[in-house]
């Protein structure tokens, strides 16, 4: 539990950036859905705040137990995430033909998103007890982690959710980084995966090949597969400076932007409050991120630096596809930002990830 010397380490200011972002995403959230006739949508925003709740509470329960606990217990909550994705083919709730959410009571959960911290966790405690001096791992040293990462990302893409598959092998990247590998492994091992890349083109399904299709050419299906990039890139050019004001964003407002309170909440806020805002909140994530980063070089054990590298590393990912993707670097993907977007399942995580990283340096500073 969290005694009176761990809670007078505790970082406020970090806790509250993020908190302060989540709340501006209510406000954006409800801003978007205000005048749609749909009480639905029009209520997402109260929603949002039980979830922000339900948040704060993982983010409690990541604090109270010692970091090291999930180190002990690392295989057996991979060996259940493997089980609840399993669940989720079998018996998971069908939405816009992707099979990704299970009922729990009278809430939908996306275990995908749980799943990348699992996939962390286990990473961290693989390489937590590996090999201490940098350059002595081998591809030979990859073959189980990368099964593992291979395994868990194999039954998130069959559902399937491309973004958050994305993301497991950027997370596994990551680690392969870390462990600082030798030059000429490391040269093999990406020259191999440049050379594999064009393979996956054929496992692609239709809608996502006209996505990549239409990156950097939206105009070649204005009404399909490139309006999304369209109506993201003019809401967001339209901002100008100060932007438009709140309640004012003709895009979002006239609904001519989709999913503008998931993947393209940062559409609406550019509109709204232009670059000003834009540059404000890149500001506040950019904080979240330098901070996460110097927690994890200043961890004091192996799985703590592993550990809070993955989960600040996921939360960057989230940041630089979900912006990349609304002003056209990437492909529509469906991948949300982190803490503003609406999502129960990814607001929880995000908090709970936030909490391990508190917890990592607060147990630091009383080492």
């Amino acid at each position: 539990m969290i005694n009176q010397r761990l809670a007078s380490n505790f970082n406020w200011l970090f806790f509250l950036i993020c908190l302060g972002i989540s709340i501006l995403g209510v406000v954006i959230i409800y801003s978007a859905n205000h005048g749609r006739p749909e009480a639905f949508f029009r209520g997402l925003y109260i929603k949002q705040i039980y979830w922000i709740g339900y948040g704060l509470v993982a983010m409690l329960i990541a604090l109270a137990l010692d970091y090291r606990w999930f180190s002990r217990y690392a295989y057996l909550i991979y060996f259940f995430t493997l089980l609840a994705l399993a669940y989720v083919l079998v018996s998971g709730v069908v939405v816009s033909g992707s099979r990704r959410w299970i009922h729990i009571g009278s809430i939908s959960i996306q275990v995908s998103e749980f799943a990348k911290v699992s996939l962390i966790i286990v990473l961290a405690k693989y390489f937590e007890s590996g090999k201490m001096m940098s350059g002595q791992y081998t591809l030979k040293d990859l073959l189980i982690p990368a099964l593992m990462t291979g395994v868990l990302g194999g039954l998130i893409v069959i559902q399937p959710d491309l973004g958050t598959t994305m993301m497991i092998f950027f997370i596994f990247l990551v680690f392969i980084v870390a462990i600082e590998m030798r030059t000429t492994t490391l040269i093999k091992l990406f020259s191999s995966g440049l050379l594999l890349a064009p393979a996956i083109w054929f496992y692609l399904k239709d809608y996502q090949k006209s996505r990549l299709l239409t990156l950097f050419n939206p105009e070649l299906d204005p009404l399909g597969a490139g309006y999304h990039s369209i109506q993201s890139k003019i809401a967001i050019g339209s901002g100008g400076f100060w932007g438009k004001g709140l309640l004012a964003g003709t895009q979002s407002r006239l609904n001519f932007l989709p999913e503008k309170h998931t993947d393209f909440i940062f559409s609406v806020f550019a509109e709204e409050t232009g670059f000003f805002g834009v540059a404000v909140l890149l500001s506040l994530f950019l904080f979240v991120i330098l901070k996460g980063l110097n927690i994890a070089f200043r961890a004091v054990d192996r799985f703590g630096f592993f550990l809070s590298l993955g989960l600040i590393s996921s939360i960057a990912f989230y940041i630089i596809f979900n912006v990349g993707m609304t002003i056209g670097l990437f492909p529509i993907t469906g991948i949300p930002l982190p803490l503003l977007s609406y999502g129960g399942s990814s607001l929880i995580t995000n908090f709970f990830a936030i909490g391990l990283l508190l917890n990592i340096e607060m147990r630091r500073a009383i080492h």
